[in-house]
């Protein structure tokens, strides 16, 4: 099928593919299920053991730790399940395996015993690796190239859908989860996966052209071995990072005595070769487009390092250190506030786009670089709220909710110029046969930015709230603009990807 016939040979619904509307009630679904999971997560951990509603226990510090292995876990295991979708079984085959596990993963968390507990982690880990990168591929799968622009709004429709599914369940989970008991919180986002999947399932006849696995046409001499981990040792480039990055988790496991993080270090140095074996199968263009997208994955660690602190730091945060009280008779439950960045999505979301085009007909700079820079500025800048926050803390004993909510609108601001302009620009520049690869790579990078904001969580309890919230402000204003000052040279190796 050509690119001046994908979209007419499509069934369409208000301008798009009705494909497009499948994947976003998939995604919807399976984010409702992650989110909410994710919303009672931490607080389930700090719950004390001995209450009515108990949770484990746990000390913060411990909590937010395993929130950050859990949720950079999530996101790592996007790179097997990018690779398993190119070159074994497609897109559209890794995205229904991805979901019967997610399925399995929530229902055995809704079991009250500690094996059940570690067992549904392990399953969600796997199940988001194989769905989450494949189904955002598919997505752009929808649109030609000659289309930037109704692609990108694709990935702003689809955003929603993820968004709808996160503000629902930051309500509904997190207040069964600590009203009711934490397991039946973990239970309903099982059925929330249940749904996702008979949608996905259902709506196949609409994706019959999307999302099937590549063959890759080229001579065989110009093929990358079958075997990525054996291609890695086959040119000098790729040993070289392979070496340097082992060396690195060698050293932290020996020197400075930390095995998991020596062992996590260790693990990406494979990831690192595998990487640049897909820099070296490109041709000079390809090549180049490539490396843009690497560097990009610098500002998606960044941008998520800082942003991800709202389901460990702030949801603690919330807990412990806010004035929850709304009226005589009524407490706001912790967990609500994690609804506050998905509906602030669905509120803003038309008038960040809008403005985006409004801002590209005006001749401005509107590339997805720049728009991810801003974003990561703009995102920064709402910690500055939580600086207030904390100091209204010290000063009072309680601070208002007020801060969060206003930390999280500047935080939603700033995540719809970086995230889903992210989304669209990996579908852009990565060749199509390492498609799903790179889109997994993208959301490892989104996983080390995880890990990231748990370390910065943890640093709090010896450092204070409000050293972490100004730091993070300061740190996120400075980078982006440092990005922005090395805009042109990296549109230039893009090749006019954008401009097609």
């Amino acid at each position: 099928m050509t690119d001046s016939n994908i979209l007419e040979n499509q069934k369409q619904f208000l301008g798009h593919p009705v494909g497009l509307y499948i994947l976003f009630l998939t995604e919807m679904w399976e984010r409702f299920s992650y989110y909410g999971m994710r919303a009672i997560l931490v607080l389930y951990l700090v719950a004390e053991v001995g209450i009515e509603n108990a949770g484990l226990g746990w000390s913060n510090e411990d909590a937010l730790a395993l929130y950050g292995w859990y949720t950079m876990f999530v996101y790592v295991a996007s790179i097997p399940g990018g690779i398993i979708a190119d070159k074994i079984i497609g897109q559209k085959k890794a995205v229904f395996v991805g979901g019967m596990l997610l399925v399995a993963g929530h229902s055995v968390l809704a079991i009250e015993a500690l094996w059940a507990f570690y067992t549904g982690l392990t399953l969600i880990v796997m199940g988001v690796g194989m769905l989450k990168p494949n189904i955002s591929t598919m997505v752009g799968g929808l649109y030609p190239k000659d289309q930037q622009d109704k692609r990108d709004m694709g990935f702003y429709i689809f955003y929603m859908g993820i968004n709808l599914g996160a503000a629902a369940s930051a309500l509904l989970v997190g207040y069964i989860g600590e009203t009711i008991g934490w397991h039946y919180g973990f239970g309903l986002a099982g059925i929330g996966m249940a749904l996702g999947q008979l949608t996905y399932w259902y709506g196949q006849r609409y994706l019959t052209h999307v999302g099937n696995l590549v063959i890759d046409e080229r001579d065989e001499s110009e093929k990358v071995d079958g075997n990525l981990i054996a291609s890695i040792f086959k040119s000098t480039n790729s040993i070289i990072g392979f070496v340097i990055t082992l060396c690195m988790g060698i050293y932290v496991w020996q020197v400075q005595g930390s095995l998991d993080y020596g062992l996590l270090i260790m693990g990406l140095a494979f990831a690192v070769g595998v990487a640049i074996v897909v820099y070296n199968d490109g041709d000079k263009v390809e090549k180049d487009r490539i490396l843009v997208t690497y560097l990009s994955f610098l500002i998606i660690i960044v941008f998520w390092g800082s942003f991800e602190q709202a389901g460990g730091l702030l949801n603690v945060y919330a807990a412990q250190k806010t004035d929850l009280v709304l009226t005589e008779n009524f407490t706001v439950p912790a967990s609500w506030f994690q609804s506050v960045n998905a509906i602030f999505i669905l509120i803003f979301a038309t008038l960040v786009g809008s403005f985006w085009v409004w801002w590209k007909n005006r001749k401005k700079e509107s590339s997805s670089l720049f728009k991810m820079a801003i974003g990561v500025i703009i995102m920064g800048w709402g910690f500055f709220f939580m600086s207030a926050a904390s100091m209204q803390y010290d000063a009072e004993g309680l601070s208002s909710m007020h801060w969060l909510v206003l930390a999280y609108l500047f935080h939603t601001i700033g995540e719809l110029c970086a995230s889903p302009v992210a989304l669209s620009f990996i579908t852009k520049l990565a060749p199509e046969r390492w498609m799903a690869f790179m889109m997994g790579a993208y959301f490892a990078a989104t996983g080390l930015g995880n890990k990231v904001a748990g370390l910065l969580g943890e640093s709090a309890t010896e450092m204070g709230e409000f050293a972490i919230f100004t730091g993070i402000a300061v740190f996120c204003t400075i980078f982006g603009l440092l990005v922005l000052t090395i805009i042109k040279p990296l549109k230039r190796l893009t090749h006019n990807a954008e401009g097609i």
